[in-house]
This record gives C-alpha cells, structure tokens and sequence, in this order.
C-alpha cells in the first residue's frame, strides 16, 4: 500500500521524505528506502533500530535511512516542522496517551500536502473476531466501553470506530482521501482449518481487495488503513 503512495508524493525531480514513526526494525523503512525515499524513522527501541541499520546496510541503502532513538508521539522533535512528504503512523494511537496531540504534531511536521498513512484497530473488527473465537462476554463489553476494549487484560489502550478517526483527522488539519480496510478476510477465516480449492486459491487477492474496499465490510476488518492529505493550513 505504501509504494503505490511514494509514488505520489514529493516535489518532481527530488526524493520523497518519510518519517516512519515507530517503525523499529525497518520492515518498512528498508523497502521505502529501496524505492529511493530519504525515510527518518523514530522508535524508542535501541535494538530494533539497531537491526533496522543493518537491514539498510545489507539491502545498500544506508545512505537514505536515518535511525532515530526518540518519542514517537512527538515527530516535531525528530524532524522540522514542514518538511516531510510522507508520515508513517501505523499501529501507534492504540497505545498512545493523546492521539489528538500525536494527529496534530504528524500534521505539523508534514509540509502542506503532504500524506499520512494512518493504521489503527477497528473497535467493530475486535467485536467480530471475538463473536467468531466464542468471547461473548468480552465481546460485549468491547461494544460498551468508551475506549473499545474488551478489560483489564487487552494490551491496547483503544480501539477506532471509523467517524472517530475521521474527526480526529479533520481536527487536525488531515482531510481523508482514502479508507479501506486490512485484514478483513483473514480476520474472519483465523481458525478455518478448510483446504482451499485451486479456483478459492485463485479468487483470494481479488477477495482481500474487494472486502478492503467495501463500506459495509471494512468496517469490521482488523484494522482500518486511512490516508490523509495536510491542509495547506493546520491549527495552531
């Protein structure tokens, strides 16, 4: 998803910058970086940013990877404000204290028109795969609970309906160009222990899109894939 973006982003003739914010171990960083991105990535880990070197030495992109130990939640403090095409934010407001104040700083270190690629758990998504896994209680206190989760035992700290996200987003300054869903087919086959047909085989890309794009089906995807553009204005 992100190699159909890059390809979108940035001034003609120059590199797409990319701030990957808590991207760790490079998975994505590394094949940006391949891609001929200049990609800063922030992470608190000193090991995974440690492997993410090595990957980047190993692949030969060392020279456009930059490995930042720092505070995700604050991109300001990693790169200039303004000066990014692309923000990575993928699997970090669940486990953030403010997603609005993270929204706002992603807003303000991209330069206006910049994309985020924002990726967060679907409160419905959970629901489903709880309903499927026969969590009935936790299920419905997933449904109930004003942050979407299902006890004192879920490692997130939250999950998104998709108006959540479009709210914070719009607050911030982002105005969403594209939702789709990740994961959705997998999320309601985990368990299946059915063997494929060759046609079924053949069939699941075109699948996974298609329930990706749908409005009724990704919303109960595991997780929901938001790309946002920066007003050429943002809140102070």
């Amino acid at each position: 998803m992100l190699a159909e973006l890059v390809a979108t982003i940035g001034p003609p003739g120059e590199s797409p910058r990319v701030l990957d914010l808590g991207g760790g171990s490079g998975t994505r960083a590394v094949p940006l970086a391949a891609l001929g991105c200049q990609v800063t990535v922030a992470d608190t880990s000193v090991d995974a940013l440690a492997i993410l070197r090595r990957r980047a030495v190993d692949a030969g992109v060392a020279d456009r990877v930059t490995a930042v130990q720092a505070d995700a939640e604050q991109p300001t403090a990693v790169v200039p404000a303004g000066s990014v095409d692309l923000v990575i934010c993928h699997h970090l407001l669940e486990s953030v204290d403010d997603p609005a104040a993270v929204l706002a700083a992603v807003a303000a270190a991209l330069r206006p028109g910049g994309r985020l690629s924002l990726l967060a758990p679907s409160r419905w998504g959970m629901v489903v795969r709880l309903i499927l896994a026969g969590r009935s209680a936790a299920a419905l206190a997933l449904i109930h609970d004003p942050e979407g989760r299902f006890g004192p035992t879920d490692p997130l700290l939250r999950r998104f309906e998709p108006g959540q996200l479009y709210g914070l987003l719009e607050t911030a300054g982002l105005a969403v160009e594209s939702f789709s869903g990740v994961g959705g087919v997998a999320g309601l086959t985990v368990g299946s222990a059915r063997q494929l047909s060759a046609a079924d085989e053949a069939a699941q890309p075109a699948l996974v899109a298609a329930v990706a794009a749908s409005p009724v089906l990704r919303d109960i995807a595991p997780d929901m894939h938001l790309v946002a553009r920066r007003h050429s204005e943002v809140p102070a």
